[in-house]
This record gives structure tokens, sequence and C-alpha cells, in this order.
């Protein structure tokens, strides 16, 4: 091949290596070498939508909820059961940035069968009901002044929030010492497994009182407590007596069955604790959390309380949570435990993320339980115009409880912050402003912009 023809099939080449070149790039020749810059930075996955996904409805709403979001869904033209769906709004017409279905993570106690009793009623979740809350399971119970929730014991620890009115608690531990305490809304009792216990409702407010009761296990069913009726009425009577060195006809007026909430005398709210020779317990069983100050926050308050403070709480922890109008509790997750929620008072919006990209969002009220299982992302909008109102409860050990209520808590503004800016502005395309911007410090609770 001639020389000159070798000269023409070069500069083809190098015209043609040059064309295609990324628009925007230099490139240069440089000793028959083509040299090109780095090409711009491209996406690789769609943008995130910017739709708005705003809650359709809140359950105060009048107007007749439709399964309609922008274009999408129409009108019911069957059976439909309003009520239910004014509650759940984000399940009858969803944000579109859900996706996929994770378990069920709501259960409203009103769904409960109630266990009516002379005196009082007691109305349970667990996982027949809510199979994802594996950890734990809840009880509201109802005692008249003067009822009482027999004495009894459990496998599983018991802790409580008063909701209303006023309970006296009494117990007595493995070493025969014993406790008598009352507490009244918003203070809490724990017991131990297998610690024998008793609740009764005082007169100190119409009407007795109503509390909230958390075991430490998913499959607890508060009819498969140990009873002291139940007990004593499956043994032979001349059993009886020889162990507690009477006669048999003193037996003679004792329950056949269980009696579980049954009527009596109010007791007297600052009654002391019968004499014991063994002395009373070596740490209180009731905590006054009405009485503890809330830490104020930018959207809300918090109040915590786990072994550290309630040194007898070893296995259940808790955080009692305000968040103000247009508030939210910020995105998180718990690393290794489990959230158990009930509302208060309020409307909110959750929305649970569960890797894999599957995501769903739920609206809570006043009565509803929540459940978020450790490492789920999630969040908790106040969606209505009056404060949101709830407790976060989680299963947490001794040694971790504050670990996993204050520390433990991983919150994603706090993450980023702390992360290499370059890498977060890698993942998001965030400006320097916005990620020099984000709050180094957890806030728990932030306000409306």
């Amino acid at each position: 091949m001639s020389k000159f023809l070798i000269s023409v099939v070069c500069s083809v080449l190098l015209a043609s290596l040059a064309t295609a070149a990324p628009a925007g790039n230099v490139a240069s020749v440089v000793s028959g070498t083509v040299v090109a810059s780095a090409a711009e930075p491209v996406e690789t996955v769609a943008l995130a939508s910017d739709n708005p996904n705003y809650v359709e409805w809140n359950a105060t709403d009048a107007a007749e909820p439709v399964p309609i979001r922008g274009p999408l869904g129409a009108t019911i033209m069957a059976q439909t059961n309003t009520p239910m769906e004014v509650q759940n709004a984000d399940l009858l017409a969803p944000p579109t940035t859900d996706n996929g279905l994770i378990p069920n993570v709501k259960w409203p106690f009103g769904l409960s069968k109630n266990r009516l009793q002379t005196g009082g009623w007691a109305r349970q979740q667990n996982i027949n009901v809510m199979p994802i809350a594996t950890s734990m399971a809840g009880v509201d119970m109802r005692l008249e002044a003067g009822a009482i929730r027999e004495l009894h014991w459990h496998k599983t620890s018991e802790w409580a929030y008063v909701l209303s009115g006023h309970v006296q608690v009494s117990a007595v531990d493995q070493n025969g010492k014993n406790f008598l305490g009352t507490v009244g809304p918003g203070d809490l009792w724990y017991f131990p497994p297998g610690i024998p216990h008793s609740l009764q409702g005082t007169n100190q407010t119409e009407g007795g009182c109503e509390f909230l009761l958390i075991f430490d296990n998913g499959d607890f069913s508060e009819d498969s407590t140990f009873l002291l009726t139940d007990w004593l009425s499956h043994v032979p009577k001349e059993v009886l007596a020889k162990n507690f060195q009477t006669s048999m006809s003193a037996f003679d007026h004792i329950p056949g069955e269980e009696l579980y909430i049954f009527p009596g005398a109010p007791p007297a709210p600052n009654a002391p604790a019968p004499e014991d020779p063994q002395g009373q317990v070596p740490q209180t069983m009731t905590y006054l959390l009405s009485q503890m100050p809330a830490t104020p926050l930018g959207g809300g308050t918090i109040k915590i309380v786990d072994s550290t403070n309630f040194p007898i709480s070893t296995t259940i922890g808790l955080a009692e949570v305000t968040v103000e109008p247009g508030g939210m509790r910020e995105l998180h997750w718990h690393p290794t435990q489990d959230e158990w929620t009930y509302y208060i008072s309020g409307s909110g919006r959750v929305t649970v993320y569960a890797s894999s990209g599957l995501a769903n969002t739920y609206n809570y009220q006043a009565g509803d339980i929540g459940f978020v299982p450790a490492t789920y992302g999630h969040y908790v909008e106040n969606t209505g115009n009056d404060t949101l109102h709830f407790l976060e409860i989680f299963n947490t050990g001794v040694s971790r409880s504050r670990y996993q209520l204050d520390s433990g808590k991983n919150l994603i503004l706090n993450w980023l912050a702390l992360t290499p800016p370059e890498l977060v502005k890698e993942h998001l395309q965030l400006s320097d402003e916005v990620i020099a911007g984000l709050n180094k410090t957890k806030q728990f609770v932030v306000g409306p912009r």
C-alpha cells in the first residue's frame, strides 16, 4: 500500500474517533493518539417523581372517600364500608410512592373481641390479629371503682400505662418482699415475669380506671394467665387444708372457677403495704411518668423511660411523643428493637419501608395500634389539626434500653449530616447548600417549614 493511501486511511480513522467523542468533551491528537476528557455524569435511573402525595382526606372530613389520586383510580360503584375507608385514606388511595405489600402493621382495638365481666372488661391484640407483631402484645383493660383484676402472674413481664383514672397495684416478689402503690393518668407500672400481682380501680375518679398493658411476647394471651382462683379450684380441698394447716371447711366458699375481673370495695389510695418481715421490694414497681417534665422539641415533645430511670423495667422501654400540627417524627429506624405504637389522640400518617422497594402507608387515630419491625424505615406525620399524642414502646434489654431509645434511633438527617458530603451528593444530587444545612444532632420531632 502506498504511503499516500496509508496517510488517507489514518486521517479518516482519526476524524471518525474525534467525531464519536461525547458531546462537550475536548478531544486532541497527540503523536497519533486520541485523548478525551471524562464523560459528564448521567442519570442511571429515573428521577423521583414530584407528584403531590398528600393524604387525600382526614378522618374528620365529611367528604365521601373515593379511591382516586390524580389521574389514577375510579369511583366505587358497588358496596363500601365508608366509616372504615374514612379512617384509612392511604389504603384506599395510596400515595404513588407506595409499592408492593408488606404484612399489615395496623390494628384498632375497636376490632378486638371484648371480654365482658362484672366490674370491667378486657380486649387484646396479639399475633392472632396482627401476625407481624411477634415480639409484643397489648391489652386494653377497664375496671370500675373497686373492681379487681384478680391475683395472678404471667410467663412474661407486664408493663402498663394508665390511660384514665387511678389504679392500685400490689405484688410480692420471689423473696417474699411486698409492694403496694397507686398510679394515675400517664403513670406506669411493671411486674417481672412470674411475680404475682393484682390490680384494683380506686374511686379517686368516677368510673374507676382504664389502662394499657404490654407483654414482651406477641403470642401472649390475656385468657391464659395463671389465676389464684383457677389454681385453687383445681387442687383437692384436703391438699389445701394440709398446705394451709387448717380444716377443709375453711375452703367451703372458694370459687369453683376463675374470677378474672370481679367487683370489690374501693381501696384507700394511700393505704400502706401489709407489714412484711422480709421488708419491701428493693425496686419500686411504679413510675410517676405524669410528673416527669417533657423535653421540648422543634415540633413537639418527648419523654423517655427505660431501665436507666425505671430500673425494674428491664424488658420494656417507652418514648411518649407529641407532635404538633404540621410536624413529624422524623425519618428513622431502630437497629435491633421492634416498635409497638399506641395512639392516644390526634391523626397520624406512617409510611413503613421494608427494603427491596416495598413501602406501605397507614393512617392512625386514637385507639389504634401500630407495629414497626426492627430496621424498617418509618416516620410519623401529624396530618390533623390537633396535637398528635402516641406511645412508642420497645422490647428493650436492661443494658441496651437507653441506647435503643435514645442513641439507637438512627435518624436519616443525622446520618447524612455525618457522612462525607461528597458521598451524599453522589447518591442524592443535593446542592452544597442543602447538605451544609443538614442537622448533625438528633431532632426526633421536627416542626413544619
